[in-house]
């Protein structure tokens, strides 16, 4: 039975009220509240505005009622100099000469109450309302000949009161009496309601307009991010409307500026999508060619088998087909290797530290009985340290491990293969290398021998062109570099040997200098 045929255990499983414990562990992903662009906007611009308005009524308000006073101040200024005129001292006593048609003016109108006072130099009152609030003492004030204002209450009354000082010891006949003020003080208050009511006409006839405003702007703020936004659904909808299989740019000419790097990157994406399909379709087109060659020798040696009646005839068959199978089984096992070193994404890479040397070691045992098989002389180089990396141990033993295999392939019996690892703590980097003393890689063809199923012309031995192409992947996973250079120990001509250096980041410099130290 496939895993595929297996039950569901989690579909299957009924729900349980109660919250009871079931005995499984079920993993739901967390549900993520997809944002609304058009709402965001609309938020960001609307609760400043509704946040705003309240603040304009407000601000509104105290400047009606800063220019609701002006006009009351002036004849309320008016009122008190006049009256301010009518102060004067007779005899030595101050006398108040306010005529009947002078005192019309303190007259109570239809809505404001009107006060007034006057005291005297010594504090006397003189005339008018005895409860009328003395202003504070202030010298600016006292010296001043223009009226001052203030608001105070009377009577359980707000009221706007303003005051002047009239100096009447010029109008006295005592001449050493002229060498110091002799001041007398007039107010005159009156209520707010007047006041109030101007300002609210003003506020009535500023406010009740953004009442009828408001909701326009909101409709146009509307109106404009549907607008803006259409640029956007129009994309959507081209998008929506390509086949599944199209995977050309997307036209930017016909979307907003804005909205272009956008496009570009989908273009980009697009881009490196159809480069990984064309490689994957070209991968598996590659796989199915290499694939053929040893199951059809497969097929032919077994046919044989049967057809043989000789015992030695079918022993030679089965042993083709059983070097048909291994061929098939390494080309398969080298596929996924490839596959699974291609698919490493950032969320499955287990990447840690690795201490190369026991790495390498490891490596190069398991490859002894192969360099017996092939009498090779198989030699492994080390350092006095640990050299740590960091990496996947089983990506980088299988690395190590197709190096080593393509060396052995390549190198006639009676060579020698030797696997080195050293560290530069100065650069700060660990190496990796394998040299050879075959036939060598030709310069012209280092920048190829990495592609998929590449076999350089005129080679004889076994192999599916699939290791050194496993192993760039490996080290492009992690950022280490692959060199191939002519190995500098071989001395004969014809064998010129390779060197296949892999250089890592290392993981602590200052251990290893410490522990050369």
């Amino acid at each position: 039975m496939s895993e595929a045929d297996l039950p569901d255990a989690h579909a299957a499983a009924p729900d349980f009220p109660g919250g009871r414990d079931t005995g499984q562990v079920t993993n739901k992903p967390e549900e993520r509240i997809q944002r609304s662009l058009f709402g965001e906007i609309l938020d960001w611009m609307l609760v400043p505005l509704l946040l705003l308005w309240p603040i304009s009524i407000a601000i509104t308000y105290l400047a009606a009622k800063s220019i609701a006073n002006h006009p009351f101040d002036r004849a309320l200024d008016d009122r008190v100099m006049v009256l301010a005129q009518q102060v004067n001292e007779v005899n030595g006593k101050v006398v108040m000469r306010l005529a009947g048609p002078a005192g019309d003016f303190l007259r109570a109108d239809d809505v404001d109450m009107v006060y007034y006072q006057v005291i005297g130099p010594q504090g006397e009152f003189i005339d008018g309302d005895r409860d009328m609030p003395l202003p504070p003492v202030d010298e600016e004030s006292s010296a001043s000949t223009s009226a001052r204002f203030r608001n105070s209450a009377m009577r359980g009354n707000e009221i706007r009161i303003a005051y002047v000082y009239v100096d009447l010891r010029y109008n006295r006949t005592d001449k050493d009496a002229l060498k110091k003020p002799y001041l007398a003080l007039v107010q005159v208050g009156e209520t707010l309601d007047k006041r109030a009511q101007l300002a609210n006409e003003i506020i009535k006839g500023v406010i009740l307009p953004q009442f009828i405003i408001l909701p326009l702007a909101l409709a146009l703020v509307w109106f404009a991010l549907s607008r803006g936004l259409s640029p956007l659904a129009e994309l959507q909808r081209r998008i929506h409307a390509r086949r599944s299989d199209d995977l050309s740019p997307i036209d930017s000419g016909q979307v907003p500026e804005e909205i272009s790097p956008l496009v570009g990157s989908l273009n980009e994406m697009l881009e490196r999508l159809s480069q990984s399909i064309q490689m994957q379709k070209r991968f598996i087109a590659d796989a199915a060619h290499q694939m053929k060659t040893p199951l059809a020798g497969m097929r032919m040696q077994s046919e044989l088998a049967l057809r043989e009646t000789d015992h030695a005839e079918i022993h030679r068959s089965l042993e083709q087909l059983s070097k048909s199978s291994e061929s098939a089984t390494r080309l398969v096992n080298q596929l996924l290797a490839l596959a699974r070193a291609e698919n490493q994404t950032p969320e499955t890479k287990l990447f840690g530290p690795v201490e190369l040397c026991e790495l390498a070691r490891s490596t190069v045992q398991d490859w002894v009985q192969s360099s017996f098989a092939h009498r090779i002389d198989l030699g492994f180089e080390q350092p006095a340290c640990p050299v740590m990396v960091r990496g996947s141990s089983v990506m980088l033993h299988e690395l190590l491990s197709n190096l080593i295999d393509n060396a052995l392939r390549y190198t006639p019996a009676g060579g020698s293969v030797t696997v080195c690892v050293r560290a530069d703590a100065d650069e700060g980097k660990a190496v990796l290398e394998v040299e050879d003393t075959g036939p060598g890689i030709p310069v012209a063809e280092r920048g190829h021998v990495f592609e998929r199923f590449y076999r350089i012309l005129g080679t004889n031995a076994e192999g599916s062109g699939l290791g050194l192409a496993i192993v760039r992947e490996i080290a492009q996973q992690h950022e280490a570099d692959v060199e191939i250079l002519d190995n500098p120990h071989s001395h004969n001509p014809k064998l010129p040997g390779s060197l296949f250096r892999v250089t890592l980041r290392l993981e602590r410099p200052s251990a290893f200098i410490e522990g050369i130290g």
